[in-house]
This record gives C-alpha cells, sequence and structure tokens, in this order.
C-alpha cells in the first residue's frame, strides 16, 4: 500500500525535477562560462563560449555549420533566416550573430549582462542552446 508520505515525497521530487534542472541550468551556465565573475555573463563571455561551441559542432573544420552539425539547436527556419547567402550553412560570422540577437532578446533590462534569472527566461534558454 502506498502511503501519504510517499505520494507527497514523490509530488516533492517530481516538482522538484520539473522546476529545479532551468534554474539549476541557468545557474551552472553563469558558473561556467562567467569569466570575469561578477556573477553575469555578458555578451563578450557569450560569444567566447558560442564560438568554442562553434569548432566542436564543426568535425570537418570547414568553417561552417550544416543543419546536421547544428543538432537542433536551430529549427529550418532560424537557419534560413540566420544564412543571408543562402548556402545552407552558418559561418562562424552568422552564427555570432544569432547568438548576439538572443543574447539581446534574454536581456529585456538592456544592461548589457545575463543573470541567472534572465537566463531561465524563455529567450535565455534559447540563448543557452547555442551555447551547449
Amino acid at each position: 500500500m502506498i502511503s501519504s508520505r510517499s505520494i507527497a515525497l514523490a509530488l516533492s521530487l517530481t516538482i522538484a525535477l520539473s522546476a529545479g534542472p532551468a534554474w539549476s541550468a541557468s545557474g551552472n551556465a553563469v558558473k561556467l562560462f562567467d569569466t570575469d565573475n561578477d556573477g553575469t555573463l555578458d555578451l563578450a563571455e557569450v560569444k567566447k563560449v558560442a564560438a568554442a561551441m562553434f569548432a566542436k559542432l564543426d568535425p570537418d573544420h570547414d568553417g561552417t555549420l550544416d543543419a546536421r552539425e547544428l543538432r537542433g539547436r536551430l529549427s529550418a527556419k532560424e537557419l534560413a533566416a540566420a544564412d543571408p547567402d543562402r548556402d545552407g550553412t552558418l559561418t562562424l560570422d552568422e552564427y555570432l550573430s544569432v547568438v548576439e540577437q538572443r543574447f539581446n532578446a534574454a536581456n529585456p533590462d538592456k544592461d548589457g549582462t545575463l543573470d541567472a534569472k534572465e537566463l531561465n527566461s524563455r529567450a535565455g534558454r534559447t540563448l543557452l542552446r547555442l551555447l551547449r
């Protein structure tokens, strides 16, 4: 027989797991990528991480990322919008342009930095997809 204590524990765990990872992911991102240790991420820090991720996602070292290499980080529509030369790939500059757009979208107070709360927003999580 399942006790009410077991049900309460299971419910608490479910709530914690559904709410926790987003906060934890955004907090960990700040801790991992905050090179100046100010508790926030600025655009330069984010672009540095994005450039490293670009290199990691480019196993053939051709200097571009196609839809396969992007591994779902951008939808087909987002890739098309970010690809001004319409060659089906993104260069590092094109990728960093998307990163900057998403950084700005996640920064509603326009202070030039993102904290864990901003990274936990929908726009912040969209940015984080490009960094991981």
